[in-house]
């Protein structure tokens, strides 16, 4: 018999979290997963670039001044209304992202192909009022006015300053969000979940996986992310595939959203295990799911 726990039984077994912030070396391990996936992978050029932007990311964490975070008292009141801390339409971002994003791209540039170096200078050479707008459309999903060739770069640095404020945060300070979809931490959607392995704490247990600040927070397997909906759940994957990913499908919302089952192979990373199955987005596709997952890495078009 399985039992599955809801957030709230978690704190009370003393196993798992409901919550768990960032890793200090995220990106490192984001890039060896990404260059793990590259061998003899379609998109394996595509996967390498990837992974040498998380080691740039890496890179900048380590080296980037510790960023102000919110007092006490904000802290206080978002815990007090269920409100995310962290989310960017109610903190105002440091402007020091734009001088990551400008140095992300001076480690690329060397081993960019044509059209990514192409964007990485337009990045360079944009003015201030362009990269923010461009940041405010990437945070909001706006992609109707979003420069999908430069949304990699300026997703990457946006990355980097959220994880680094995530991972200052004490957990006892987040309450659990009052959208279940959306990061308790910053409020962004997630990218996919991720299933722990066996013999963890969290053996088992369903936990989302930020697309901004790299927090993960718990959700009930077999019900949808979006509506709740646990009816009827159906699970799609790629018979020739060798990663051990599915697609969570809802009939109800019509949505879905990768599931990454660490409990059949321990070193799969959300965003990198994500960016290497789009085949299996294309199957979703073509049965009419929308894809409720956002992947700074690969946007598209609406």
């Amino acid at each position: 018999m399985t039992t599955i726990l809801h957030p709230g039984q978690l704190a009370a077994t003393g196993e798992a979290p409901a919550l768990r912030l960032p890793a200090p070396d995220l990106f490192a391990r984001r890039a060896r997963r990404l260059r793990q996936l590259a061998v003899g992978h379609s998109m394996e050029g595509y996967l390498k670039f990837a992974a040498a932007l998380a080691e740039a990311q890496q890179q900048q964490l380590a080296c980037l001044a510790t960023l102000p975070l919110p007092d006490q008292d904000f802290l206080q009141h978002c815990r007090a209304h269920q409100m995310p801390p962290l989310a960017p339409a109610g903190w105002q971002r440091d402007p020091v992202w734009r001088t990551v994003a400008v140095q992300l791209a001076a480690a690329l540039d060397a081993i960019a192909p044509a059209p990514a170096r192409a964007a990485l200078a337009h990045s360079r050479a944009a003015p201030v009022e362009w990269l923010e707008a461009q940041a405010d459309a990437l945070l909001a999903e706006d992609r109707a006015t979003l420069d999908l060739a430069c949304a990699p770069l300026i997703g990457a640095a946006l990355q980097v300053c959220w994880t680094q404020l995530a991972t200052a945060l004490d957990s006892a300070w987040i309450a659990p969000a009052s959208t279940p979809a959306l990061c308790p931490v910053c409020g962004a959607p997630p990218v996919a979940s991720v299933v722990g392995g066996a013999g963890d704490a969290d053996s088992g247990l369903r936990y989302l996986h930020c697309a901004l600040c790299g927090s993960e927070w718990h959700a009930v397997r077999a019900q949808c992310t979006q509506c709740n909906n646990d009816k009827g759940i159906v699970y799609f994957a790629v018979e020739a595939s060798q990663q051990p990913i599915q697609a969570e499908a809802c009939p109800e919302c019509g949505s879905y959203l990768k599931i990454c089952r660490r409990d059949q192979q321990l070193d799969m990373e959300p965003l990198a295990d994500d960016l290497a199955s789009l085949a299996l987005d294309l199957l979703m596709g073509g049965e009419k799911f929308a894809r409720s997952g956002v992947n700074y890495l690969l946007l598209q078009g609406e």
